[in-house]
């Protein structure tokens, strides 16, 4: 007797609700795969200008600390960080001004700026830095991070970047 291969009425419904389904399963769940998985997968790099405020209210030769936050949405994630910077005016020109870093280098600890020994202190491991951000004693293997800057109508600004 030879195998016969017509389909049975009851086979033929079954491969089309299956075929159905599986298209409808497409069309609904691909987009929910995407939409669940995409705040994962982005990466971006945020530039921002901070603006610190007018250049005259940073005495002449005194590092003065200045605090900033910035909110990072990472998914369904928020959070806030906290930033600080020491701003350096030498002069009385807009350019004659430096930012560094609140961090240590060593391993990102908060220095403080030492009005009698005139250095950037890092309480944790002793690290010192002078007036212009290099390193003159301790662990740190780098000079505290400068910030790029500019002046626009007297008020001062930073480049914050953020992986």
């Amino acid at each position: 007797m030879a195998d016969s291969h017509e389909v049975q009425r009851r086979d033929f419904v079954n491969i089309v609700l299956v075929g159905i389904g599986s298209v409808i399963g497409l069309i609904i769940g691909i987009p929910a795969v995407a939409y669940l998985l995409s705040p994962a997968v982005k990466i971006k790099v945020e530039e921002a200008w901070i603006p610190l405020g007018p250049l005259d209210v940073y005495p002449l030769d005194d590092p003065t600390l200045f605090s900033y936050t910035r909110t990072k949405i990472n998914g369904w994630e928020k959070t806030v960080n906290s930033y600080g910077a020491y701003v350096w005016r030498y002069g009385e020109g807009q350019s004659e001004v430096k930012v560094y870093s609140n961090r240590c280098t060593h391993l990102s600890c908060r220095v403080t700026w030492t009005e009698e020994t005139s250095i950037y202190f890092c309480p944790c491991h002793d690290g010192r830095f002078n007036k212009e951000g290099e390193v003159v004693a301790g662990p740190p293997p780098e000079p505290l991070f400068e910030f790029e800057t500019k002046v626009e109508e007297g008020v001062l600004s930073i480049k914050h970047l953020e992986v």
